[in-house]
């Protein structure tokens, strides 16, 4: 019997339950449609409005900021018609070499300028040479004898017009709005009169605008914004020819004019010098930054070269219109969902039915996988705390060990130096022996005075043998460690006592500077005894070979805040001090200080050393928070240096 293979079965053909999900995704992209069309309508009537009412607003703030600026100019510029009317300024036209004459003519102009409270006013000769100026008394700014042909007022009043013109002054660097009308003697211009009006005025108005401004003259050259950095930029590419005639005119005072940073481009009404426009986003300028949206509005101010334009960000308007194209879309989708919920609450219900029996089912399984993680977890405590109890237990071994070693340690050091101790007693006891024989001979012939001489004398031997026991026994002592408040001089003085037979023995010099009470660690003391002791004896061992034999011990304290190394600073709030052992010894050859702390490594002959005295020693250092180093020294020898703190430690900031 034939059959067909599964893989060669013909495709099936469309099956009818795609149907509904086609009909769902159809409705939502059409309720999609309706919520982003109202959205839209709304944002765009809104914005419309927005825009017209801050057309309206910027409008009118635009005419009240023009006849400010207007009043500014106007109020003063119909002076320079006066000063023909003076007869002094004529004749010092007539004879300009008149002296007098001049200084007569300069204290008027003087007075004048004080009364109308402009920056200057002057008068100049058919040459353009001023003759004659009210800030003749100012060093840098009086401009008599000045040659001021190039400027275009100039020009423009010896042609017998009205010359007006922004300009920054030569000397004084302060712009101003100079204002010069011909002065004629019958038909002829022997003169030009000049006003210079200031403009500090106009920058105290800006804030009438509430938006960013500028004032640009006739040559597009931005002369006054309410931003710094725009001024002095041109609107317009300026072409070769007249960056020429501004270098010549020296208008900006020879200013380098670079571009607006805005791309504007503009439309003029003729008739009513209304200028407009949007500025796109995104323009580039000289920071390479992207710029909002703006809309630009303009003035050209009446009877003078000078437009007004203010920039307004759209960018809040555009959002408060965005704020009411989302209130529409809101709006929209709350119709659409509230049909849509009342179609549906019959399948809300009977899915909400489902869940909740698909819920009670997940519950059952996740409790009783809770239950039995919870059991494994207990399993992972039960281990973890015998872990711990281990681990205390090691820790606890280990310091005994640590304790152990240490006690061995000065044990060994004990039995180095039993000889030495040996000889240093013998001496005291024979004396004692004899002078207890005559003692007893002085006692049986009744010489009490000799007696008592000789008890004194066993007494002192007694002390003498107690001073030197005392130590050892101090030092042989069992104990756990307990750090107090440790004088270094005392714990180095009982180290180099242990010692003093054998230095001079070996004829070995000792320098010790450290004075006692001076300075203090806070350590064990038979500790720190120890570790002083096992370093004057590698010193000792170090310097065997020949003289110089010198053996130095210092301490002294760091200063304030600054840390031993590899140590924190806040580690010890009261400070740190530092000890030093010297010899001039052989020093470490090749890299053997980058291993003296190492177990069982020396360097000296075999059964004479195991190799732990320096890590029991950094094991007893540490332990205090300290730390210990060795470091050759430039004079030859060794240096083993000791850093301890002088009060307790921080726990939390030490290493």
């Amino acid at each position: 019997m034939d059959e067909t293979p599964a893989d060669t079965a013909p495709p099936p053909g469309p099956s009818l339950a795609g149907w509904p999900a086609l009909r769902r995704l159809l409705l939502t992209l059409a309720i999609l449609c309706v919520v982003v069309g109202c959205g839209w309508a709304g944002f765009t009537v809104a914005e419309r409005q927005g825009i017209a009412t801050l057309r309206q607003e910027s409008n009118h703030r635009l005419d009240l900021f023009s006849s400010a600026v207007e009043g500014v100019i106007n109020r003063l510029e119909h002076v320079p018609a006066t000063i023909q009317l003076n007869q002094d300024v004529l004749q010092l036209l007539r004879h300009p070499r008149n002296t007098g004459q001049r200084r007569v003519t300069s204290d008027y102009l003087r007075r004048l300028n004080a009364h109308l409270g402009s920056m200057s006013v002057f008068v100049l000769d058919d040459r353009g040479i001023v003759l004659a100026s009210s800030n003749v008394d100012v060093p840098d700014d009086s401009r008599v004898g000045e040659d001021l042909s190039f400027r275009p007022y100039f020009l423009e009043a010896l042609s017998g017009r009205v010359g007006r013109h922004f300009a920054i002054g030569v000397h004084g660097n302060e712009p101003g709005y100079f204002v010069s009308h011909p002065i004629r003697d019958g038909a002829r211009v022997v003169g030009v009169a000049t006003i210079k009006i200031g403009l500090h005025a106009i920058d105290k108005t800006w804030e009438m605008l509430s938006s960013q401004a500028v004032l640009a003259d006739t040559n597009q050259v931005v002369i006054m914004s309410s931003q710094p950095e725009w001024r002095y930029t041109s609107l317009a590419d300026l072409t070769l020819d007249r960056r020429v005639d501004l270098q010549l005119s020296r208008l900006y005072n020879n200013r380098r004019i670079d571009r607006f940073p805005l791309v504007v481009q503009l439309s003029v009404d003729e008739d009513s010098q209304v200028i407009e426009g949007v500025l796109p986003v995104g323009q580039p300028h000289h920071h390479r930054a992207r710029n909002p949206e703006m809309l630009v509005l303009g003035r050209s101010l009446d009877g003078m070269d000078w437009r007004l334009m203010t920039f307004t960000d759209l960018r809040p308007t555009r959002r408060q219109a965005a704020v009411y194209g989302f209130m529409s879309a809101v709006a929209a989708a709350f119709v659409v969902l509230l049909a849509l919920y009342l179609a549906q609450h019959r399948r809300i219900l009977r899915q909400r039915h489902q869940a909740k029996r698909m819920l009670e089912e997940v519950n059952a399984a996740l409790e009783q996988k809770v239950a039995s993680r919870t059991q494994d977890l207990t399993d992972a405590n039960d281990r973890l705390r015998k872990e711990v109890v281990e681990r205390e237990r090691a820790e606890l071994t280990l310091r005994n060990a640590q304790g152990e070693l240490v006690h061995t340690a000065k044990m060994a050091i004990l039995g180095q130096l039993a000889t030495g101790i040996t000889h240093e007693l013998t001496q005291p006891l024979g004396a004692i022996r004899t002078l207890s024989g005559n003692a007893s001979e002085f006692l049986k012939r009744g010489d009490l005075n000799s007696l008592s001489g000789n008890l004194g004398i066993i007494a002192r031997m007694a002390d003498q043998m107690g001073n030197i026991i005392q130590p050892l026994k101090g030092f042989a002592r069992k104990s756990l460690p307990v750090a107090v408040t440790t004088d270094i001089a005392h714990a180095v003085g009982n180290a180099l006592f242990l010692y003093g037979p054998r230095m001079r023995k070996e004829e070995v010099d000792v320098d010790n500077r450290c004075v006692a009470g001076q300075l203090t660690a806070f350590c064990d003391p038979n500790r720190l005894e120890q570790v002083l002791i096992n370093l004057v004896g590698n010193a000792i061992d170090a310097m065997g070979g020949g003289p110089p034999r010198t053996l130095t011990l210092q301490a002294s304290a760091l200063p304030d805040g600054v840390p031993p190394p590899h140590l924190p600073a806040a580690a010890c709030p009261t400070g740190w001090v530092r000890v030093d052992v010297l010899d001039t010894g052989t020093g470490f050859a090749g890299g053997t200080a980058d291993h003296l702390f190492e177990p069982f490594f020396t360097t000296k002959a075999n059964g004479q050393g195991l190799g732990l005295g320096l890590v029991i020693s950094r094991d007893i250092v540490r332990e205090f928070h300290g730390e210990i180093e060795a470091a050759d020294r430039p004079e030859g020898g060794a240096r083993f240096t000791l850093y301890l703190p002088t009060g307790p430690v921080d726990p939390d900031h030490a290493a």
